[in-house]
C-alpha cells in the first residue's frame, strides 16, 4: 500500500490535469474514441473489410460511406478495422519503449559508476544509428514482417532518447533531500526508486510514452505502405499499400488513400497534442502564460 500512494496521487493529479488543459482534453477524447473503435470494431463496420462482394470503384453513396477499393471492398469497412492494428502497435511499442526507458535510464543515473557509463555508452550507440534505415534493413531482410515481429523491431529502435532524457531528470533528482533522507532511514534501493524517484518524473515518463506511441504509428505505417509488413493484414499502413499498388488517385477512388493517411494524421495528432500537454507539465518554461500573468507583469 506504501508503494501505491505516490502513484495514486500522480495518477489524480494527471486526471485533474487533463480536465483542465484544452490541448490535453482534445487529445484525449480523440483517443477515447479509437480505443472505443479497437476494442469493439465489428461494431462499427458494416461489412466484412476484406470481402470482394461490392462493385468495384463505387463512390460515395449510403450504402458505402468512403466507397469501394477497386477490388470491390468497402473502404469504411477496412478503414474501421484496420484502427485494431495500428493503435495496438502505438501502444503496444509505447509501453514497452517506456519501461525500458525508466529501467535503463533511472537504474544509470541512481546507480552511478561504472553502472552509468556502461547503460549511457549503450544509450548513446543505440541513439546515433539512423533509426528508420535500421528499421527497413532488418524488415526488408525478415520479410513479411508479422504483427509482433513490427513491434519488436520498434521497441528495440524507439527506447533510446527516452531513456537519455530520464537519465538527465533522475541526475537532477538524485541528490534531493527526500532521497538522502530516504536512504538515511534504510529503505531499499526499489523502495527509493519506486516511491521516491518515479512519481516526480511521472509527467516525463507520460511524455515519453507518448512519443514513443506517436514514432511507432509513423514508422508501422511507412513500413507497411512500403509493403515491408504483412500485406494481407488490415490495417492503415496496408490500406494505403493496396491503394498506392492499383494507383486510387489516378484511377478516380481518392478516399481509398485518402482515408488511411487522414486516420494516421488523427491519431498522430491525438498523441501530439497530449505529448505537448504533458511537456508542459514536466517543464514550466513551456507553459502559456495567462493572461491574467500578463497584467500583473504590465502592472
Amino acid at each position: 500500500m506504501t508503494l501505491l500512494r505516490p502513484l495514486g496521487r500522480a495518477a489524480r493529479g494527471s486526471l485533474t490535469f487533463l480536465r483542465r488543459d484544452k490541448k490535453a482534453a482534445a487529445g484525449s477524447i480523440i483517443l477515447f474514441v479509437l480505443l472505443v473503435i479497437t476494442a469493439f470494431p465489428n461494431w462499427f463496420a458494416p461489412d466484412d473489410p476484406a470481402a470482394e462482394i461490392y462493385k468495384p470503384g463505387v463512390g460515395l453513396s449510403f450504402s458505402h460511406l468512403l466507397g469501394t477499393t477497386s477490388f470491390g471492398q468497402d473502404v469504411f469497412s477496412q478503414l474501421i478495422v484496420g484502427t485494431r492494428q495500428s493503435v495496438l502497435i502505438a501502444l503496444i511499442v509505447g509501453f514497452f519503449c517506456t519501461v525500458l526507458s525508466v529501467g535503463i535510464g533511472i537504474t544509470a543515473a541512481y546507480s552511478g559508476g561504472l553502472v552509468d557509463d556502461s547503460l549511457s555508452l549503450f544509450t548513446d550507440v543505440v541513439l546515433v544509428i539512423p533509426t528508420f534505415p535500421l528499421i527497413i534493413v532488418i524488415t526488408a531482410y525478415l520479410k513479411n514482417a508479422s504483427f509482433w515481429l513490427i513491434v519488436l523491431v520498434l521497441v528495440v529502435t524507439g527506447w533510446s532518447y527516452g531513456a537519455r532524457q530520464l537519465r538527465v531528470q533522475a541526475l537532477s533528482l538524485r541528490n534531493r533531500d527526500y532521497l538522502l533522507a530516504a536512504k538515511a532511514r534504510g529503505e531499499s534501493r526499489w523502495y527509493v526508486i519506486g516511491v521516491e524517484l518515479i512519481p516526480p518524473m511521472t509527467s516525463l515518463i507520460v511524455a515519453n510514452f507518448l512519443g514513443a506511441a506517436l514514432y511507432a504509428v509513423l514508422a508501422a505505417s511507412a513500413l507497411q505502405f512500403v509493403g515491408l509488413g504483412n500485406i494481407n493484414t488490415e490495417s492503415w499502413g496496408t490500406m494505403l499499400y493496396w491503394a498506392q499498388n492499383n494507383e486510387a488517385l489516378a484511377t478516380g477512388l481518392p478516399l481509398w488513400a485518402l482515408a488511411p493517411g487522414i486516420a494516421i494524421a488523427v491519431l498522430g495528432s491525438a498523441l501530439a497534442l497530449l505529448n505537448y500537454a504533458f511537456d508542459e507539465v514536466s517543464n514550466p518554461a513551456l507553459r502559456p502564460v495567462s493572461s491574467r500573468a500578463l497584467k500583473k507583469v504590465g502592472a
